[in-house]
């Protein structure tokens, strides 16, 4: 993998990890139109290595947020933060289900599968188009909100469906204030990325040979510095109910990969 390619591509995870354009779609419609023929175990590595730099990006915006959360934990109370991660944790249940018992199935949708991205990207813009359009409140997310949501989070495992478009439009559907919804939903990932990373290096299916460690840390400043850039510009997008734009957007993307899979 060259230099730019590895720029290119961690702009694109840095941008659609946020962004709700899904960045697992655009990642395989990144490696199909660059040409990436990495072996599995090297393009894992790379995923991998992006999607940390991303959740570090995270991290980094939330960073008031999480030492408030944390510093209300150590209080052992139930209280307000507490509330919060137990919420969290009940949104992870889901995903976690799907990951350890469906692996094999979800990974055998990956791999230059243009067709189903296209398809689930004008999912992603349907969502979009109807939390678009939902009204503004100041309600939180509850334990069973959480839930669902989660739901939308492992249904967002499938390459094309966007999981901040999801989680937020599903979270705004359910009548939650629009910033709470994306808070929640870019904290609630950060738990799983980690999760997903450390079972990724431990399995073994990671190799280090012959690792361009350069190329590696490349795609992950870029991909850390558009996900910091992606992060905020998407809260605001929320609050400002202009998911509309990026629904069309999903429809155009949609549109061209289902019409490239058919040329292919």
């Amino acid at each position: 993998m060259e230099i730019i390619d590895a720029i290119i591509l961690g702009i694109v995870q840095g941008l659609t990890e946020f962004l709700p354009v899904s960045s697992s779609g655009h990642l395989e419609l990144g490696k199909a139109i660059l040409g990436d023929n990495s072996v599995p175990k090297e393009s894992l590595l790379f995923t991998v290595v992006l999607h940390f730099a991303t959740a570090l990006s995270t991290i980094v915006i939330f960073r008031k947020d999480i030492v408030h959360i944390i510093k209300g934990i150590l209080k052992f109370e139930w209280n307000e933060d507490l509330q919060f991660l137990v919420k969290i944790s009940i949104s992870m249940i889901p995903a976690v289900i799907i990951g350890l018992f469906f692996e094999k199935q979800l990974e055998q949708l990956f791999g230059g599968n243009i067709m189903l991205v296209g398809f689930m990207l004008i999912v992603t813009a349907i969502l979009l188009f109807l939390a678009d359009r939902a009204k503004d409140t100041n309600k939180s997310v509850s334990y069973s909100n959480a839930f669902v949501i989660g739901i939308s989070q492992a249904v967002a495992m499938l390459p094309g469906i966007s999981r901040s478009g999801a989680t937020i439009s599903t979270s705004v559907l359910l009548g939650n204030d629009k910033t709470k919804a994306a808070r929640f939903s870019f904290l609630m990932v950060v738990p799983l990325i980690f999760g997903k990373i450390a079972k990724d290096v431990l399995s073994g299916e990671i190799t280090y040979e012959s690792t361009n460690f350069t190329t590696l840390s490349i795609g992950f400043i870029a991909a850390f510095i558009a996900g910091l850039f992606a992060c905020k510009w998407m809260i605001a997008l929320v609050k400002q109910s202009k998911l509309t734009y990026f629904a069309i957007y999903c429809i155009i993307v949609g549109l061209v990969a289902i019409i490239w899979s058919f040329a292919s």
